[in-house]
């Protein structure tokens, strides 16, 4: 039983490259829905494995042990091996605990600050401009007493034309549109619970930027322009006196392999719903979900037989 619980602390390892290859070949919005579901999906896997795994540590203990009312040792394999895994299960849970608790809390100051330095400015249909000489562009999510707001410096105004402008803002607007700090939050908790999983927070981010790009090019109605303010939003902020402080929450046009989704943009639009990586993706949550699935039981008949009951099921 032990071992179906490791199972599904190895299977994350099997996401990066099929989440990659959902990015560059599925139609951005379904690819940015499967990736960070099945990314999601991992990370709840792994942080309810490491909390099974640690109950046979936790039963070890005196106290413990007559709360839970046993009337003979917990068997769940070789107490040597046992004790050694629920252990390291244990390290590893309090350590993504506490990289979750310093993330959130660095994450919420640096959002704050970010809203903050923009509160003061003049909304013109949810479009403030921040007078800085330094090329930035992004989408600040709101809150429940805030509306979402797209921020750009007059230096990325100065840098883009008037056509190029209007496809940075649509790109923008596509991102407060659908929510993508969201999606963003989801996959940057999830890389916390699994070094695996950081790879793929970066095809989420990277299948963000591409659904704003398409939605952008859509209402400009000219992929070629939209992949031209694209390159030249990114040439601009690399060539600045420095990137603004934002947020990661906040996404940004000049975010992710900018090469790539030029490359993207210059292409035909992507039409396919469905991939072979995508359902590989589906076969690694499967799997996973049956393992843990599978072991919690047998660990909660363990249980059962070692509190002197017949095991249930």
């Amino acid at each position: 039983m032990i071992t179906l619980l490791v199972i599904p602390l190895f299977l994350p390892w099997a996401l990066p490259w099929p989440a990659r290859r959902t990015a560059e070949r599925v139609r951005p919005g379904i690819a940015l829905w499967a990736i960070t579901c099945a990314t999601a999906a991992l990370a709840v896997g792994v942080v309810a494995c490491l909390g099974a795994l640690l109950l046979p540590l936790a039963l070890a203990l005196a106290p413990v042990r007559a709360l839970a009312e046993l009337v003979q040792p917990l068997t769940a394999g070789p107490p040597p091996l046992v004790l050694g895994i629920s252990a390291l299960a244990a390290g590893a849970l309090c350590l993504a605990v506490w990289r979750v608790v310093r993330t959130v809390m660095a994450e919420a100051t640096r959002l704050r600050a970010v809203q903050a330095r923009v509160a003061h400015l003049p909304d013109a249909g949810g479009l403030c401009v921040l007078h800085d000489p330094r090329p930035d562009a992004y989408a600040l999510p709101g809150g429940p007493r805030r509306p979402g707001r797209i921020v750009v410096t007059s230096g990325m105004l100065g840098s883009l034309g008037p056509a190029e402008r209007e496809a940075l803002l649509a790109h923008e607007r596509a991102h407060l549109a659908a929510k993508h700090h969201v999606f963003l939050s989801v996959a940057q908790l999830a890389s916390l619970c699994h070094p695996a999983l950081r790879t793929v927070a970066a095809h989420v981010s990277f299948a963000a930027e591409r659904s704003a790009d398409e939605a952008a090019a859509h209402h400009c109605r000219d992929r070629a322009l939209a992949a031209q303010a694209v390159g030249r939003a990114a040439l601009a902020a690399t060539h600045g006196s420095g990137a603004t402080d934002g947020s990661t929450l906040a996404p940004g046009a000049t975010t992710g392999p900018v090469p790539a989704r030029v490359r993207a943009l210059l292409a035909p639009p992507l039409v396919r719903r469905v991939a072979p990586a995508l359902l590989a993706m589906v076969l690694v949550c499967a799997a996973a979900g049956a393992s843990s699935l599978d072991g919690a039981l047998r660990l909660h008949r363990s249980v059962e037989v070692a509190q002197g009951e017949h095991p249930s099921g």
